[in-house]
Protein backbone atom coordinates (compact mmCIF):
# COMPACT_ATOMS: atom_id res chain seq x y z
CA UNK A 1 0.00 0.00 0.00
CA UNK A 2 2.69 2.09 0.26
CA UNK A 3 3.96 2.30 -3.20
CA UNK A 4 0.19 2.07 -4.04
CA UNK A 5 -0.07 5.57 -2.00
CA UNK A 6 2.95 7.25 -3.62
CA UNK A 7 1.72 5.89 -6.96
CA UNK A 8 -1.79 7.59 -6.29
CA UNK A 9 -0.45 10.57 -4.47
CA UNK A 10 1.94 11.21 -7.87
CA UNK A 11 -0.81 10.64 -10.16
CA UNK A 12 -2.65 13.33 -8.05
CA UNK A 13 -0.02 16.11 -8.19
CA UNK A 14 0.28 15.58 -11.75
CA UNK A 15 -3.25 16.79 -12.16
CA UNK A 16 -3.20 19.82 -9.75
CA UNK A 17 -0.01 20.26 -11.59
CA UNK A 18 2.10 20.52 -8.04
CA UNK A 19 5.81 21.09 -8.60
CA UNK A 20 6.83 18.24 -5.45
CA UNK A 21 6.81 14.90 -5.84
CA UNK A 22 4.52 13.04 -3.22
CA UNK A 23 7.07 10.42 -2.84
CA UNK A 24 9.26 12.21 -0.73
CA UNK A 25 8.51 11.91 2.81
CA UNK A 26 11.09 13.65 4.60
CA UNK A 27 11.89 12.88 7.86
CA UNK A 28 11.11 16.11 10.39
CA UNK A 29 13.37 18.15 11.23
CA UNK A 30 13.98 19.04 15.05
CA UNK A 31 12.03 22.32 14.94
CA UNK A 32 9.02 20.57 13.22
CA UNK A 33 6.25 19.41 15.84
CA UNK A 34 3.74 16.67 14.87
CA UNK A 35 0.83 15.76 16.71
CA UNK A 36 1.26 13.98 19.70
CA UNK A 37 -1.83 11.96 18.85
CA UNK A 38 -0.10 10.73 15.39
CA UNK A 39 1.55 7.82 14.79
CA UNK A 40 4.86 7.79 12.96
CA UNK A 41 7.36 10.41 12.63
CA UNK A 42 7.82 11.30 9.36
CA UNK A 43 6.38 14.07 7.65
CA UNK A 44 2.30 13.68 7.66
CA UNK A 45 1.48 15.96 4.88
CA UNK A 46 1.04 13.44 2.25
CA UNK A 47 -0.10 10.32 4.01
CA UNK A 48 -1.68 10.93 7.72
CA UNK A 49 -4.85 10.03 7.52
CA UNK A 50 -3.67 7.00 5.62
CA UNK A 51 -1.19 6.00 7.72
CA UNK A 52 -3.32 6.76 11.13
CA UNK A 53 -6.08 4.91 9.48
CA UNK A 54 -4.00 2.03 8.74
CA UNK A 55 -2.19 1.79 12.41
CA UNK A 56 -5.74 1.99 14.39
CA UNK A 57 -7.61 -0.63 12.26
CA UNK A 58 -4.27 -3.03 12.70
CA UNK A 59 -4.83 -2.41 16.30
CA UNK A 60 -8.09 -3.11 16.21
CA UNK A 61 -7.58 -6.57 14.36
CA UNK A 62 -5.29 -7.92 16.73
CA UNK A 63 -7.89 -7.02 19.39
CA UNK A 64 -5.75 -3.84 20.61
CA UNK A 65 -7.91 -0.69 21.41
CA UNK A 66 -6.11 2.19 20.49
CA UNK A 67 -5.17 5.09 22.68
CA UNK A 68 -8.65 7.74 22.55
CA UNK A 69 -6.32 10.52 21.24
CA UNK A 70 -5.60 8.97 18.38
CA UNK A 71 -8.76 7.90 17.19
CA UNK A 72 -10.14 11.36 17.65
CA UNK A 73 -7.65 12.58 15.88
CA UNK A 74 -8.83 10.95 12.88
CA UNK A 75 -12.15 11.54 13.16
CA UNK A 76 -11.59 15.31 13.63
CA UNK A 77 -9.20 15.51 10.62
CA UNK A 78 -13.15 15.24 8.48
CA UNK A 79 -14.20 18.32 6.53
CA UNK A 80 -17.54 19.40 7.06
CA UNK A 81 -19.18 17.09 3.77
CA UNK A 82 -17.41 14.33 5.23
CA UNK A 83 -14.06 14.03 3.49
CA UNK A 84 -10.86 13.64 4.34
CA UNK A 85 -7.70 15.23 2.97
CA UNK A 86 -4.27 13.28 3.64
CA UNK A 87 -3.53 15.55 6.44
CA UNK A 88 -5.38 18.99 7.44
CA UNK A 89 -2.38 20.68 9.61
CA UNK A 90 -5.06 22.80 12.04
CA UNK A 91 -8.72 20.79 11.98
CA UNK A 92 -10.19 23.72 13.48
CA UNK A 93 -9.82 25.38 10.59
CA UNK A 94 -13.05 24.63 7.44
CA UNK A 95 -12.08 22.80 4.54
CA UNK A 96 -12.26 25.48 1.75
CA UNK A 97 -11.80 24.90 -2.39
CA UNK A 98 -7.97 25.01 -1.67
CA UNK A 99 -8.30 21.74 0.39
CA UNK A 100 -7.24 19.07 -1.55
CA UNK A 101 -9.53 16.23 -0.71
CA UNK A 102 -8.37 12.28 -1.11
CA UNK A 103 -11.05 9.72 -1.95
CA UNK A 104 -7.69 7.13 -0.94
CA UNK A 105 -8.01 8.89 2.75
CA UNK A 106 -11.35 9.19 3.35
CA UNK A 107 -12.00 5.07 2.64
CA UNK A 108 -9.33 4.30 5.04
CA UNK A 109 -10.60 6.37 7.55
CA UNK A 110 -14.16 4.77 6.86
CA UNK A 111 -12.59 1.71 6.81
CA UNK A 112 -10.35 2.32 10.42
CA UNK A 113 -13.52 4.21 12.12
CA UNK A 114 -16.65 1.48 11.50
CA UNK A 115 -13.84 -1.05 13.14
CA UNK A 116 -13.79 0.98 16.06
CA UNK A 117 -17.06 2.17 16.45
CA UNK A 118 -18.32 4.99 17.83
CA UNK A 119 -18.21 7.78 14.95
CA UNK A 120 -21.19 6.71 12.96
CA UNK A 121 -21.41 10.49 12.15
CA UNK A 122 -18.59 10.82 10.70
CA UNK A 123 -18.57 7.82 8.63
CA UNK A 124 -21.95 8.09 7.90
CA UNK A 125 -21.26 11.34 6.13
CA UNK A 126 -17.96 10.18 4.53
CA UNK A 127 -19.70 7.46 3.14
CA UNK A 128 -21.92 10.31 1.52
CA UNK A 129 -19.64 12.18 0.18
CA UNK A 130 -18.06 9.14 -1.50
CA UNK A 131 -20.93 8.23 -3.05
CA UNK A 132 -21.30 12.11 -4.53
CA UNK A 133 -17.95 11.86 -6.61
CA UNK A 134 -18.24 8.45 -7.71
CA UNK A 135 -17.45 9.12 -11.48
CA UNK A 136 -19.86 8.20 -14.51
CA UNK A 137 -18.00 4.78 -14.70
CA UNK A 138 -18.77 3.45 -11.16
CA UNK A 139 -15.45 4.01 -10.44
CA UNK A 140 -13.13 6.90 -7.88
CA UNK A 141 -10.25 8.39 -8.56
CA UNK A 142 -7.46 9.57 -6.33
CA UNK A 143 -9.35 12.73 -6.10
CA UNK A 144 -12.76 14.11 -6.87
CA UNK A 145 -13.45 14.25 -10.47
CA UNK A 146 -9.67 12.38 -11.49
CA UNK A 147 -10.06 9.43 -13.57
CA UNK A 148 -11.28 6.08 -12.40
CA UNK A 149 -8.26 3.86 -11.04
CA UNK A 150 -8.22 0.50 -9.37
CA UNK A 151 -6.21 1.27 -6.45
CA UNK A 152 -8.92 4.06 -5.75
CA UNK A 153 -12.10 2.59 -6.39
CA UNK A 154 -11.34 -1.16 -4.78
CA UNK A 155 -10.25 1.09 -1.30
CA UNK A 156 -13.69 2.74 -1.56
CA UNK A 157 -15.42 -0.59 -2.30
CA UNK A 158 -13.67 -1.59 1.21
CA UNK A 159 -15.19 1.57 2.72
CA UNK A 160 -18.39 0.81 1.23
CA UNK A 161 -18.36 -2.68 2.70
CA UNK A 162 -17.52 -1.46 5.84
CA UNK A 163 -20.32 0.79 6.55
CA UNK A 164 -22.46 -1.85 5.48
CA UNK A 165 -23.59 -0.43 2.21
CA UNK A 166 -23.60 -3.07 -1.10
CA UNK A 167 -20.88 -1.41 -3.25
CA UNK A 168 -22.93 -3.30 -6.48
CA UNK A 169 -25.87 -1.09 -5.08
CA UNK A 170 -23.71 2.11 -5.39
CA UNK A 171 -23.97 3.53 -9.25
CA UNK A 172 -23.81 6.35 -10.97
CA UNK A 173 -25.45 6.51 -14.61
CA UNK A 174 -26.34 2.85 -14.00
CA UNK A 175 -22.97 2.05 -13.55
CA UNK A 176 -21.32 0.37 -10.17
CA UNK A 177 -18.13 0.20 -8.95
CA UNK A 178 -17.41 -3.70 -10.31
CA UNK A 179 -17.82 -2.29 -14.12
CA UNK A 180 -15.19 0.03 -13.49
CA UNK A 181 -13.30 -2.33 -12.44
CA UNK A 182 -13.99 -5.33 -14.70
CA UNK A 183 -13.09 -2.39 -17.39
CA UNK A 184 -9.43 -2.09 -15.70
CA UNK A 185 -8.94 -6.24 -16.07
CA UNK A 186 -7.11 -7.59 -18.89
CA UNK A 187 -8.10 -10.39 -20.74
CA UNK A 188 -6.93 -13.74 -20.85
CA UNK A 189 -4.90 -15.41 -23.54
CA UNK A 190 -1.43 -12.81 -23.34
CA UNK A 191 1.75 -12.52 -21.05
CA UNK A 192 -0.54 -11.01 -18.36
CA UNK A 193 -3.65 -12.71 -17.98
CA UNK A 194 -5.96 -11.75 -15.48
CA UNK A 195 -3.66 -8.61 -14.19
CA UNK A 196 -5.21 -5.44 -13.66
CA UNK A 197 -4.09 -2.18 -14.61
CA UNK A 198 -3.83 1.27 -12.64
CA UNK A 199 -5.56 3.07 -15.15
CA UNK A 200 -5.89 2.99 -19.11
CA UNK A 201 -2.67 4.85 -20.76
CA UNK A 202 -2.85 7.65 -22.93
CA UNK A 203 -4.16 5.64 -25.77
CA UNK A 204 -6.47 3.44 -23.71
CA UNK A 205 -4.32 0.51 -23.24
CA UNK A 206 -4.37 -1.22 -20.26
CA UNK A 207 -0.73 -2.45 -18.90
CA UNK A 208 -0.38 -4.75 -16.07
CA UNK A 209 0.32 -3.54 -12.47
CA UNK A 210 0.79 -6.18 -10.00
CA UNK A 211 0.10 -3.22 -6.98
CA UNK A 212 -3.26 -2.67 -9.14
CA UNK A 213 -3.93 -6.45 -9.08
CA UNK A 214 -3.35 -6.89 -5.60
CA UNK A 215 -6.40 -3.76 -5.10
CA UNK A 216 -8.36 -5.25 -7.87
CA UNK A 217 -8.58 -8.51 -6.11
CA UNK A 218 -9.88 -7.14 -3.01
CA UNK A 219 -12.10 -4.82 -4.70
CA UNK A 220 -13.74 -7.30 -7.04
CA UNK A 221 -14.48 -9.43 -3.99
CA UNK A 222 -15.83 -6.90 -2.33
CA UNK A 223 -13.46 -6.86 0.48
CA UNK A 224 -11.01 -4.30 2.43
CA UNK A 225 -7.92 -4.39 4.37
CA UNK A 226 -8.87 -6.98 6.71
CA UNK A 227 -10.26 -10.27 5.60
CA UNK A 228 -10.54 -13.42 6.53
CA UNK A 229 -8.61 -16.81 4.70
CA UNK A 230 -10.88 -17.50 1.76
CA UNK A 231 -11.88 -20.93 0.87
CA UNK A 232 -9.47 -22.87 -1.24
CA UNK A 233 -9.38 -22.39 -4.64
CA UNK A 234 -7.39 -23.00 -8.04
CA UNK A 235 -8.71 -21.04 -10.92
CA UNK A 236 -7.69 -20.48 -14.43
CA UNK A 237 -7.90 -17.59 -16.45
CA UNK A 238 -11.34 -17.08 -18.35
CA UNK A 239 -13.36 -14.24 -19.08
CA UNK A 240 -13.97 -11.98 -16.40
CA UNK A 241 -17.85 -11.05 -17.09
CA UNK A 242 -18.12 -11.23 -13.33
CA UNK A 243 -16.12 -9.43 -10.84
CA UNK A 244 -15.64 -12.83 -8.81
CA UNK A 245 -14.06 -14.03 -11.75
CA UNK A 246 -11.78 -10.98 -12.38
CA UNK A 247 -10.70 -11.59 -8.86
CA UNK A 248 -10.00 -15.11 -9.80
CA UNK A 249 -7.73 -14.45 -12.88
CA UNK A 250 -5.85 -11.53 -11.11
CA UNK A 251 -5.15 -14.22 -7.96
CA UNK A 252 -3.91 -16.03 -10.89
CA UNK A 253 -1.83 -13.49 -12.05
CA UNK A 254 -0.25 -12.66 -8.71
CA UNK A 255 0.57 -16.15 -7.91
CA UNK A 256 2.64 -16.35 -11.51
CA UNK A 257 4.33 -13.05 -10.64
CA UNK A 258 5.28 -14.08 -6.78
CA UNK A 259 6.25 -17.83 -8.17
CA UNK A 260 8.48 -16.12 -10.82
CA UNK A 261 10.17 -13.73 -8.48
CA UNK A 262 10.85 -16.20 -5.46
CA UNK A 263 7.71 -15.56 -3.20
CA UNK A 264 7.88 -11.96 -3.75
CA UNK A 265 6.87 -8.80 -6.05
CA UNK A 266 9.63 -6.72 -7.21
CA UNK A 267 9.51 -3.13 -7.55
CA UNK A 268 8.87 -1.34 -10.80
CA UNK A 269 9.63 2.40 -9.95
CA UNK A 270 10.75 4.07 -13.02
CA UNK A 271 14.70 5.29 -12.94
CA UNK A 272 15.50 2.78 -9.72
CA UNK A 273 16.87 -0.60 -9.70
CA UNK A 274 14.23 -3.21 -9.20
CA UNK A 275 14.32 -4.55 -6.06
CA UNK A 276 12.08 -6.51 -3.69
CA UNK A 277 8.53 -4.85 -3.23
CA UNK A 278 7.78 -5.50 0.80
CA UNK A 279 4.38 -3.58 0.53
CA UNK A 280 2.87 -5.05 -2.40
CA UNK A 281 3.79 -8.58 -1.51
CA UNK A 282 2.15 -7.97 1.98
CA UNK A 283 -0.87 -6.88 0.12
CA UNK A 284 -1.04 -9.52 -2.80
CA UNK A 285 -0.66 -11.88 0.44
CA UNK A 286 -3.89 -10.89 1.46
CA UNK A 287 -5.83 -10.24 -2.29
CA UNK A 288 -4.45 -14.11 -2.26
CA UNK A 289 -5.41 -15.01 1.04
CA UNK A 290 -9.18 -13.39 0.29
CA UNK A 291 -9.16 -15.40 -2.87
CA UNK A 292 -8.51 -18.70 -1.97
CA UNK A 293 -5.20 -18.70 -3.01
CA UNK A 294 -3.63 -19.68 0.35
CA UNK A 295 -0.65 -22.71 -0.62
CA UNK A 296 0.84 -18.83 -2.73
CA UNK A 297 -0.10 -16.69 0.18
CA UNK A 298 1.55 -19.11 3.10
CA UNK A 299 4.49 -19.00 0.62
CA UNK A 300 4.64 -15.14 0.48
CA UNK A 301 3.69 -14.48 4.41
CA UNK A 302 6.89 -16.63 4.80
CA UNK A 303 9.33 -14.79 2.87
CA UNK A 304 8.00 -11.59 4.58
CA UNK A 305 8.74 -13.24 8.09
CA UNK A 306 12.12 -13.30 7.05
CA UNK A 307 13.28 -10.69 4.74
CA UNK A 308 10.88 -7.31 5.82
CA UNK A 309 11.77 -6.52 9.35
CA UNK A 310 14.47 -3.79 7.90
CA UNK A 311 12.04 -2.19 5.40
CA UNK A 312 9.13 -2.48 8.27
CA UNK A 313 11.42 -0.45 10.48
CA UNK A 314 12.57 2.32 8.09
CA UNK A 315 8.45 2.50 6.70
CA UNK A 316 6.66 3.11 9.63
CA UNK A 317 3.10 1.95 10.91
CA UNK A 318 1.78 1.42 7.35
CA UNK A 319 4.16 -1.04 6.71
CA UNK A 320 3.71 -2.67 10.39
CA UNK A 321 0.10 -2.74 9.57
CA UNK A 322 0.56 -4.05 5.98
CA UNK A 323 2.38 -7.35 7.70
CA UNK A 324 -0.31 -7.17 10.47
CA UNK A 325 -2.75 -7.45 7.68
CA UNK A 326 -1.03 -10.00 5.62
CA UNK A 327 -0.32 -12.19 9.25
CA UNK A 328 -4.19 -11.78 9.67
CA UNK A 329 -5.36 -13.07 6.70
CA UNK A 330 -3.33 -16.47 6.38
CA UNK A 331 -3.73 -17.21 10.01
CA UNK A 332 0.11 -16.30 11.34
CA UNK A 333 0.82 -14.96 14.69
CA UNK A 334 1.75 -11.10 14.49
CA UNK A 335 2.94 -11.31 17.82
CA UNK A 336 5.45 -13.73 16.24
CA UNK A 337 6.28 -12.64 12.91
CA UNK A 338 9.49 -14.29 12.26
CA UNK A 339 10.70 -13.54 16.03
CA UNK A 340 9.27 -9.51 15.95
CA UNK A 341 6.39 -8.65 17.97
CA UNK A 342 4.18 -6.66 14.83
CA UNK A 343 2.07 -5.67 17.20
CA UNK A 344 4.15 -4.64 19.84
CA UNK A 345 6.23 -2.42 16.91
CA UNK A 346 3.45 -0.71 15.63
CA UNK A 347 2.06 0.20 18.74
CA UNK A 348 5.93 1.86 19.59
CA UNK A 349 5.17 4.71 16.65
CA UNK A 350 2.26 6.25 18.27
CA UNK A 351 1.04 6.97 21.76
CA UNK A 352 0.64 3.99 23.83
CA UNK A 353 -3.04 2.01 23.47
CA UNK A 354 -5.52 2.06 25.68
CA UNK A 355 -4.93 -1.66 25.97
CA UNK A 356 -1.38 -1.24 27.79
CA UNK A 357 -2.74 1.72 29.30
CA UNK A 358 -4.70 -0.65 31.75
CA UNK A 359 -2.49 -3.49 31.90
CA UNK A 360 0.08 -0.95 33.22
CA UNK A 361 -2.44 0.72 35.59
CA UNK A 362 -3.54 -2.84 36.97
CA UNK A 363 0.17 -3.89 37.32
CA UNK A 364 0.46 -0.67 40.00
CA UNK A 365 -2.79 -1.41 41.21
CA UNK A 366 -1.19 -4.80 41.90
CA UNK A 367 1.63 -3.99 43.27
CA UNK A 368 -0.17 -1.40 45.74
CA UNK A 369 -2.88 -3.74 46.92
CA UNK A 370 0.02 -6.70 47.83
CA UNK A 371 2.20 -3.98 49.89
CA UNK A 372 -1.42 -2.66 51.44
CA UNK A 373 -1.90 -6.47 52.06
CA UNK A 374 1.11 -7.08 54.06
CA UNK A 375 0.95 -3.61 55.16
CA UNK A 376 -2.62 -4.94 56.83
CA UNK A 377 -1.26 -7.95 58.21
CA UNK A 378 1.64 -6.25 60.25
CA UNK A 379 -0.68 -4.37 61.89
CA UNK A 380 -3.17 -6.85 62.66
CA UNK A 381 -0.26 -8.64 64.23
CA UNK A 382 0.86 -5.86 66.18
CA UNK A 383 -2.65 -5.49 67.72
CA UNK A 384 -2.78 -9.11 68.93
CA UNK A 385 0.39 -8.79 70.63
CA UNK A 386 -0.76 -5.75 72.15
CA UNK A 387 -4.15 -8.10 73.20
CA UNK A 388 -6.19 -5.45 71.39
CA UNK A 389 -9.00 -7.70 70.02
CA UNK A 390 -10.09 -6.47 66.95
CA UNK A 391 -11.93 -7.84 63.64
CA UNK A 392 -10.17 -7.95 60.43
CA UNK A 393 -11.07 -5.09 58.09
CA UNK A 394 -9.55 -5.16 54.75
CA UNK A 395 -10.33 -1.77 53.26
CA UNK A 396 -7.81 -1.20 50.60
CA UNK A 397 -5.29 1.31 52.57
CA UNK A 398 -2.98 3.22 50.61
CA UNK A 399 0.77 2.94 51.68
CA UNK A 400 0.88 6.32 53.54
CA UNK A 401 -2.17 5.12 55.08
CA UNK A 402 0.39 2.56 56.72
CA UNK A 403 0.96 3.34 60.77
Amino acid sequence: MNVRRSAAVLAAVAVIGAATPAAADPSPSPSQAFPSALYGGTDPKYDGVWRQSLALLAQDTVGVKPAGKSVEWLARQSCEDGSFAAYRPDPTAACDAKTLLDTNATAAAVQALTALGGHDDVTGKAVGWLKSVQNKDGGWGYSPGGASDTNSTSVVVGALAAAGEKPDQVVKDGKSPYDALLKLALPCGGDDDGAFAFQPDKKGGLVANADATAAGVLGSLGKGMVVEPGKKSEATCEKAATPQQAAANGAGYLTAALTEDGGHLMSALAGAEPQPDYGNTADAVVALAAQGATAQAEKSVRWLEKNSAEWAAQSGPAAYAQLIFAAHATGTNPRDFGGADLVKQLSATGPAPQTAEKTKAADEEKEDSGSDFFGVWWYVGVCLVAGIGIGFLFTGRKKKQQP
